[in-house]
């Protein structure tokens, strides 16, 4: 077991960016665009960052959902079968991973993360109030819980976003609430990853831990802002964050091509 990784004045970087990373992530989802690529940049292995984001990613989605379900924004009872289901899907996925390539997957997301960006931007009413809901129970559950957990276990990347559009299209709920739900089922699916990846021992704790106070204050003052400002702040963010979110994974898959196409014109 590695407590530390990185020097000790690298620590106070890594959390000022779990800070703001948890701030971003409570509203709009992709905090692991920051996370990942700093931890990586600190001198982590690929494994080790994976691992430890899912540590400090944790304290931010149960910051914020501590406090969406103290303000009463989400009741618990109603979600178990969601939370349950959540849960088992991100283990299944985060074992699959192991025995897998996600090669497709990576081709695939980008433009999954468009369509979401592109919906909110090209929806304007949507998500403004509550409205009728499509499924309901286990159907609803197998779908928003299941298959976006085992996602999340399986790849990761725009979970939050995935929850909050699931709630909002299947569940009829306004963007504020689907928000709120949303990060209580990323926190279900940030742990059952978590558990997978220290039991494989490669969890660098110290560095966690810190990057880990840095999400609950983040995700504290997202939550926050989130119940206070409501659509008028989560929709233009899910769009930026949604755009960002596209460009780095098609430059991580395409990068080379890319810059040779900008050489040639």
């Amino acid at each position: 077991m590695e407590w530390f990784a990185v020097a000790p004045w690298l620590l106070g970087v890594l959390f000022l960016v779990a800070l703001l990373a948890g701030f971003i992530d409570s509203i709009a989802g992709g905090g692991g665009l920051l996370t990942v690529p700093a931890l990586l940049a600190a001198g982590l292995s690929p494994a080790q960052a994976l691992a430890t984001n899912k540590l400090q990613s944790v304290g931010g989605s149960f910051s914020a959902s501590l406090y969406f379900i103290r303000r009463k924004a989400v009741d618990l009872r109603e979600q178990k079968l969601n939370i349950a289901l959540t849960f088992l899907g991100s283990i299944c996925g985060a074992l699959l991973v192991q025995h897998v390539k996600g090669d497709i997957l990576r081709q695939l997301l980008p433009l999954l993360v468009i369509a979401i960006g592109l919906y909110f931007l090209l929806m304007p009413r949507i998500g403004e109030e509550d409205r009728h809901r499509r499924l309901h129970g286990l159907p609803f559950a197998l779908v928003a819980g299941g298959c976006v957990g085992f996602y999340d276990g399986f790849f990761g990347p725009g979970a939050g976003s995935f929850y909050a559009l699931a709630f909002v299209t299947l569940c009829g709920y306004n963007l504020a609430k689907s928000t709120a739900h949303a990060k209580v089922l990323n926190f279900t699916s940030n742990l059952g990853g978590l558990l997978l990846f220290m039991l494989g021992g490669k969890v660098v704790w110290g560095v966690g831990v810190v990057m880990l106070a840095g999400q609950v204050c983040g995700a504290r003052l997202g939550a926050r802002m989130v119940l206070s400002k409501g659509q008028k702040l989560i929709r233009p963010m899910i769009v930026i964050v949604s755009a960002v979110m596209s460009a780095k994974l098609l430059f991580d898959s395409h990068g080379a091509e890319i810059i040779a196409w900008f050489h040639a014109l």
